[in-house]
């Protein structure tokens, strides 16, 4: 019984976060059509790719890892669901400070200001401090570390790619 409430705990907790995202691409897709339509510029659409193939397997790592070592609650899953919690907070903080100019895919529209309130008031880029927690403390949940550790080195890397291609679009835009 107690295994099995673990099992649902998992399944509930991982399949929330996969229809997040998928709910999240629905409302990107509509903030790209409206950045494309106003003279925004794409950046790094093959890296784009990337991402979200990466995303993909994280997800597919996660739940193979879980079933297949039959992992179950680390013994300090509550300290990684809080974490998880205040990185779920700070993304939508983040989303909902950018409104339309939110977007999974790099897209700087001419003649837009830099967002300058909410947690951008404090930080350059608390979307991606968000996801960076995300996919390293949902796999400790459940002790998944295999999958914390490769895919939060994988994000890592793919991050620093594109904040320095970001960096350098917003920088185009604050010059223009």
């Amino acid at each position: 019984m107690f295994i099995q409430n673990f099992l649902m705990l998992f399944y509930i907790l991982t399949g929330f976060v996969i229809l997040q995202r998928l709910v999240e691409l629905v409302i990107a897709k509509r903030n790209e059509r409206v950045s494309l339509k106003a003279g925004g510029k794409e950046y790094d659409r093959k890296g784009y790719s990337v991402i979200v193939i990466m995303h993909v397997f994280f997800f597919i790592s996660l739940i193979a890892e879980y079933l297949y070592f039959e992992r179950t609650l680390n013994k300090y899953w509550i300290v990684f669901l809080v974490l998880f919690i205040a990185a779920q907070a700070l993304r939508y903080w983040a989303i909902i400070s950018l409104g339309s100019q939110w977007n999974t895919r790099i897209i700087i529209v001419p003649g837009l200001k830099l967002v300058k309130h909410g947690p951008f008031k404090y930080f350059r880029h608390p979307n991606y401090m968000a996801v960076i927690t995300e996919l390293a403390v949902l796999p400790l949940i459940f002790s998944c570390f295999y999958t914390a550790v490769i895919f939060s080195t994988l994000n890592l890397l793919l991050l620093k790619r594109r904040i320095e291609i970001e960096e350098k679009a917003l920088d185009n835009l604050i010059n223009e």
